[in-house]
């Protein structure tokens, strides 16, 4: 993300609106539904329910949210199927993949360095 100062040319307010747009899309997806929803959906097509099942701990409202603004930034596709009732089922789209594959380095890393938080935590704490 741009920290310099701009100027009022034409690219440079391309550049802030460009800024402030990362910004937006970071702030929505960077929170613990978002990610684990991400996850949870891999490379598969799950149903609400399925989806449900699969985040523990998500209450029926913020998986509804986090669909919702996932859908709106275009990393999950919603689908309704004409049944009665109606079927939904919910993927990740290309850009929803590559930000998965993001979150799966960051699960990595976490794995990698879980002791060393562990110790660091420790310390702080006593």
């Amino acid at each position: 993300m741009v920290t310099k100062q701009l100027n009022d040319s034409g690219a440079d307010a391309d550049l802030r609106r460009a800024d402030s747009l990362a910004r937006e899309i970071f702030s929505d997806v960077a929170n613990k539904w978002a990610l684990l929803i991400i996850e949870a959906l891999g490379e598969r097509t799950l149903r609400f329910t399925e989806l449900r099942n699969e985040v523990e701990g998500v209450s029926h409202k913020m998986l509804t949210q986090n669909l919702r603004m996932l859908e709106r930034n275009g990393l999950v596709d919603r689908v309704v199927h004409p049944t009665v009732p109606p079927r939904v089922e919910y993927s990740l789209t290309e850009p929803g993949q590559a930000l998965r594959k993001t979150v799966d380095v960051m699960c990595d890393w976490t794995h990698r360095y879980l002791r060393h938080i562990d110790v660091a935590r420790q310390r702080f704490d006593a």
